[in-house]
C-alpha cells in the first residue's frame, strides 16, 4: 500500500440515525446530500436577506410614527420569517451536525465493546500507553488470524502464489533504490512556540468539515468552496496547503499558536544494523521490497515462467502523526498483506478474467470525481472494455478484492473502488484504484490495487547491478535489428561526440543507435586530407534519423551535403565514403523487465471496518437494556461455537465435555461454560463476542444448536453436533440448510 493515508476524494457528510432496536447507519446518496445541503444554505441566505429587509421595514414604520396595527402586522411578519430561518437552520444541523453526533455515538459504542471484551487495547496501558500502538487481545487475535487464513485461501492458494517472509529491518540501500529514503514523506506543520507537529492536510480537512457542520450561516458559495478544498486535498502542494492554512486562519489545535509553513517529514523509523552503527537501515514501511529484491530467485523457482505472483504477510512501520480517537485506522506498526503479480508488459490479459467480468459494484472513476458526481455501479468487464480500468489483470484483481471483502463481511453498499486522480499517481504507474470502505470516520482506503509498470524491478536492477528480467522464448528464431540493451542520456553528449569514445568510456548506447555507420577512411583521406579525422568523428556521431536520411540521399543521388560543426562548414559526402547499414541477427528469445500489478491490503483497517459493519444492538426481552451483537460470518468469528449445559448437572456437564472433545478433534474453535449463570446471560455474552452458534445441553442424547442472528434453534443428536457445526463454519452448508435438515426446537426461547 503505497499511500500511507486514506485518500478521501469526496468526503461525504451523510445523515446517520441511531436506531433503538438495531444500531446501524441509514444514509442518502452523496449526490442527494450535497444537493440538499446546497439548497438549504441558499434558502437560509435568502431568508436572512429577507429578514434584514423586513427588519428595516419595521424600523422605518416605528420611526415614521405609523399606526400601531401596521407596526404589529410588520413585526408578526418578521417573527414568522425568523421562525422559518430557525427551521432551515435545524434542517442543516440535522443534515450535518446531528449525523456527526450519531457517528461519534455509534463509534464509541463499538470501541467500548471492543476494548471491554479485549478485542484490542492500547499498548503499554499501565504506563499510559503510546499513541498509535495497540495490542490485540484473545478475540482480536482470533479474528485477525481468521482474516489472514481466509486471505491465504482466497489469494495464495486459489491463485497458486509464492509466499515469502522477509525481515522487517531493511538496509538503507534497498529503500534508497525504491525511493522511500527521499520521497516517503508527509507534509507537517509545527506549533511555532511549543514545537508540536501536526499533519497539514489533516488540520485543513478538520477545519473544513467543522465549518460545514457547525457554521449554519455560511453561504452556499462558501460551503461549495470548502467542499472543493476537501475534494482536492490530496492534490495540494506544500505551498497551496500553507496558503489555505493562512487564508482560513488555522492555528495549533491545542494552544491556538501560529503554525509554521508545511515541510516534508520522512515517515520511516531509522535504525542501524550491527553494533558498529556504520550500516544504516530502516524498519520497513511496506513488505513489497522484499519480494522485488528476490525476483530473480522467485522467477527461477517458478520455472522461469510468467505470469506469476508472490505474496507476503508481515509487519510494517510508519512514524505517523497520530490524532486522538483514530484507533486501528492510523497506527505506527501494522500488518500488511501484499501481492506482487509479475506480468509481461506486452500482454496484461488474464486467463480467469471471465470469472469476475460480470461482477457489478460501486466504482468511482476519476471522471466522476472531477465532475463532482458520486460513485456508480459498473460491471468490471465493462470498465475494462471501455478503458476505465487499464487492463484485464488489474480488473481481475479488483474483482477478486471485491469478493474477498464482501465474503469477509463488508457491506456491499458501503464499499467502493476509487480511481486515483492523474496527479495522485506516480509518473510510472499505469493505473491505480483503492478499495474504500465507509465507516464512522468516512471513506477509508483499505486496499490499494496498482499497476506499477516495471519501475520497482528496474530501480533495484540499476542500483544493485543485478539484472532483474524475464525471457520469452520464441518457437522459431526471429531476425531482428541489433540494439544495445544499455542506455545513455544523449542530452549530455555533444552532437559530434565520437561513438568510439562513448563505448571506450563505458557509456551505454540507446536503441536510437541501431545502425552501423562505417566511414571509409581511405576515401575520406583522399578527399579531405587533414580534416579526415574530424569528418570521421562527425559521421560516427550521427543519430539514427540523420543517418537514415543520409543513407536515403546517397542511394538516390550518390552524394549529400553534410554539416561538420567542428569545421564550421558543409562538406560533400559521396556514396563511396561511408557505409550505413543496420546489423541484423537471429534471436531465440525476448528479454524484458516485467510489469507489476500490486494489490496491497491494510489488514488492521479491514478488521476495524468489519467490526463496525458487523456491530448492532437489539433489545433484551427481560429488561430495557440494549444487547450488543457482532454478526461476524462464521469464517472470521473469533470462536465458532459455545457449549452450555442448560443447568448445573453432572450428566449434562459430562455430555458438554464430550462434545467439547469432538469439536477439538474436528478443529472447531469453541468455548465451554459450565458456570451456573442463566443461559440467557450466557447467550448475551457470546453474542457480544460474535460467536455464531451456541450448543445447549438439555438432554443426554440430543442437544440444541442456536443461531446467533435469528436466534432459531434446531435439535441434533450428540454424536452429530461437531460435524454439523464444522459444515456450517467451513462454509459447506448454510444455516438455512441446517433448518431444513433437522428438527426445529420450538420451546420457549432460552434468551428470555
Amino acid at each position: 500500500m503505497r499511500s500511507h493515508s486514506s485518500a478521501l476524494s469526496f468526503p461525504l457528510l451523510l445523515r446517520r440515525r441511531l436506531l433503538t432496536t438495531a444500531t446501524h447507519f441509514h444514509k442518502p446518496t452523496a449526490k442527494m446530500a450535497n444537493v440538499s445541503d446546497n439548497s438549504l444554505r441558499e434558502s437560509l441566505a435568502e431568508k436572512i436577506s429577507t429578514i434584514q429587509t423586513q427588519g428595516n421595514v419595521v424600523r422605518q414604520l416605528k420611526a415614521s410614527g405609523a399606526a400601531k396595527l401596521e407596526i404589529e402586522t410588520a413585526v408578526q411578519a418578521l417573527n414568522a420569517l425568523k421562525l422559518e430561518r430557525s427551521s432551515i437552520e435545524a434542517q442543516i444541523q440535522a443534515a450535518s451536525g446531528d449525523s456527526s453526533a450519531s457517528r461519534d455515538a455509534f463509534r464509541q459504542a463499538v470501541v467500548n465493546t471492543l476494548e471491554r471484551r479485549l478485542f484490542y487495547i492500547p499498548s503499554f496501558k499501565i504506563y499510559r500507553g503510546v499513541a498509535g500502538l495497540y495490542d490485540y487481545g484473545p478475540p482480536g487475535c482470533a479474528v485477525k488470524s481468521n482474516v489472514l487464513a481466509f486471505w491465504r485461501q482466497h489469494f495464495v492458494l486459489e491463485e497458486n502464489m509464492l509466499e515469502v517472509d522477509c525481515p522487517c529491518v531493511t538496509p538503507e540501500v534497498v529503500l534508497k533504490a525504491s525511493g522511500h529514503v527521499d520521497k516517503f514523506t508527509d507534509l507537517m506543520v509545527k506549533d511555532e512556540k511549543t514545537g508540536t507537529c501536526y499533519r497539514a492536510d489533516h488540520l485543513l480537512k478538520d477545519y473544513c468539515k467543522e465549518k460545514l457542520e457547525k457554521d449554519l450561516s455560511m453561504t452556499a458559495e462558501k460551503a461549495a468552496d470548502l467542499k472543493h478544498v476537501l475534494a482536492m486535498l490530496d492534490d495540494l502542494t506544500a505551498e497551496q496547503l500553507g496558503a489555505k492554512i493562512k487564508e482560513y486562519g488555522i492555528t495549533a489545535p491545542d494552544t491556538k499558536n501560529p503554525l509554521s509553513d508545511p515541510y516534508p517529514f520522512n515517515l520511516m523509523f531509522q535504525t542501524s544494523i550491527g553494533p558498529s552503527g556504520i550500516s544504516p537501515g530502516y524498519m520497513r514501511p511496506e513488505t513489497a521490497q522484499g519480494i522485488f529484491v528476490n525476483f530473480k530467485d522467485l522467477y527461477y523457482y517458478n520455472g522461469n515462467k510468467l505470469p506469476f505472483a508472490a505474496a507476503q504477510i508481515g509487519q510494517a512501520f510508519r512514524n505517523e502523526v497520530i490524532a486522538p480517537r483514530q484507533g486501528l485506522l492510523r497506527v505506527r506498526e501494522f500488518t500488511l498483506a501484499e501481492i506482487e503479480h509479475f506480468v509481461d508488459p506486452q500482454d496484461k490479459s488474464h486467463p480467469k478474467f471471465s470469472e469476475v467480468a460480470n461482477l457489478e459494484f460501486l466504482m468511482f472513476p476519476r471522471e466522476l470525481q472531477m465532475s463532482g458526481q458520486s460513485a456508480k455501479k459498473l460491471q468490471i468487464g465493462e470498465a475494462v472494455s471501455k478503458g476505465i480500468v487499464n487492463n484485464e489483470t488489474l480488473g481481475y484483481f479488483i474483482g477478486r478484492v471485491y469478493l474477498f471483502l464482501t465474503e469477509l463481511g463488508i457491506d456491499k453498499q458501503r464499499l467502493r473502488f476509487r480511481q486515483h486522480l492523474a496527479n495522485e499517481m506516480a509518473h510510472y504507474a499505469a493505473d491505480c484504484w483503492d478499495a474504500e470502505i465507509e465507516s464512522s470516520y468516512g471513506w477509508i482506503e483499505c486496499v490499494g490495487i496498482a499497476d506499477r509498470s516495471a519501475y520497482d524491478l528496474r530501480a533495484h536492477s540499476d542500483k544493485s547491478g543485478v539484472s532483474l528480467v524475464a525471457q520469452e522464448k520464441y518457437s522459431e528464431p526471429r531476425e531482428v535489428e541489433v540494439t544495445n540493451n544499455n542506455t545513455v542520456n544523449f542530452t549530455t553528449l555533444r552532437f559530434n561526440t565520437p561513438v568510439k569514445y562513448i563505448l571506450d568510456c563505458g557509456c551505454k548506447i540507446v536503441a536510437a543507435l541501431k545502425l552501423i555507420v562505417a566511414p571509409v577512411k581511405k576515401e575520406l583521406g583522399l578527399a579531405f586530407k587533414g580534416n579526415q579525422k574530424i569528418i570521421v568523428e562527425a559521421l560516427e556521431a550521427m543519430d539514427e534519423k540523420e543517418a537514415m536520411e543520409m543513407k536515403a540521399a546517397l542511394e538516390l543521388k550518390g552524394e549529400v551535403e553534410f554539416l561538420v560543426c567542428n569545421l564550421g562548414k558543409t562538406v560533400t559526402i559521396k556514396k563511396n565514403m561511408v557505409s550505413i547499414s543496420k546489423e541484423k541477427k537471429k534471436e531465440h528469445q525476448r528479454v524484458f523487465t516485467p510489469s507489476v500489478i500490486e494489490p496491497s491490503f491494510g489488514i488492521g483497517r479491514i478488521i476495524y471496518c468489519l467490526y463496525e459493519h458487523s456491530f448492532y444492538t437489539r433489545p433484551s426481552k427481560t429488561s430495557d437494556e440494549q444487547l450488543n451483537v457482532f454478526r461476524f460470518p462464521p469464517r472470521v468469528a473469533p470462536i465458532k461455537c459455545t457449549v452450555f449445559p442448560l443447568v448445573q448437572n453432572e450428566q449434562y456437564e459430562n455430555v458438554a465435555k464430550l462434545i467439547s472433545k469432538s469439536l477439538t478433534v474436528a478443529g472447531v474453535s469453541h468455548k465451554i461454560d459450565i458456570t451456573g449463570t442463566s443461559i440467557g446471560k450466557r447467550y448475551a455474552r457470546t453474542d457480544e463476542l460474535g460467536v455464531p452458534f451456541a450448543i445447549t445441553v438439555d438432554k443426554t442424547t440430543s442437544v440444541t444448536i442456536r443461531d446467533r442472528d435469528s436466534k432459531n434453534q434446531v435439535r441434533v443428536d450428540v454424536e452429530k453436533v461437531a460435524s454439523v457445526v464444522k459444515e456450517v463454519t467451513d462454509g459447506f452448508k448454510t444455516w438455512a440448510d441446517i433448518l431444513n435438515e433437522y428438527e426445529i426446537h420450538t420451546s420457549e426461547s432460552a434468551d428470555d
